[in-house]
């Protein structure tokens, strides 16, 4: 059974930066590309970020771009969400998601599975 189990989320204040961290299990996870979206209260799930399988190529939304990095480490089957110079409206449940095969897509639709979502606030 596929499990893709995100961490690190929280209050923070502006300015400020935090780790989200996804951690993956049931999978090859070096045969996934994984992305990172989010959405906010009434508003519709959007990419963030994302990262193919062999690491080499990474994709960011352009309101993140700059402030957002995203990593991976295959052999703990973790990706990660380094966000820093948070703002409000960055407030959002942040979802990582597989997609086999993938190599980094800004689509939604394309991914294979995704996680439970954990909740980032950034206050002003």
């Amino acid at each position: 059974q596929v499990q893709l189990a995100e961490s690190g989320g929280g209050l923070v204040q502006a300015g400020g930066s935090l780790t989200l961290s996804c951690a993956a299990s049931g999978l090859t996870f070096s045969k996934y590309a994984m992305g990172w979206f989010r959405q906010a209260p009434e508003k519709e799930r959007v990419f963030v970020a994302a990262i193919s399988r062999s690491v080499s190529d990474t994709y960011y939304a352009d309101s993140v771009k700059g402030r957002f990095t995203i990593s991976r480490d295959n052999a703990k089957n973790t990706v990660y969400l380094q966000m820093n110079s948070l703002k409000p409206e960055d407030t959002a449940v942040y979802y990582c998601a597989a997609d086999l095969w993938g190599s980094g897509s800004s689509d939604p639709s394309v991914y294979d599975y995704r996680g439970q979502g954990t909740q980032v606030t950034v206050s002003s």
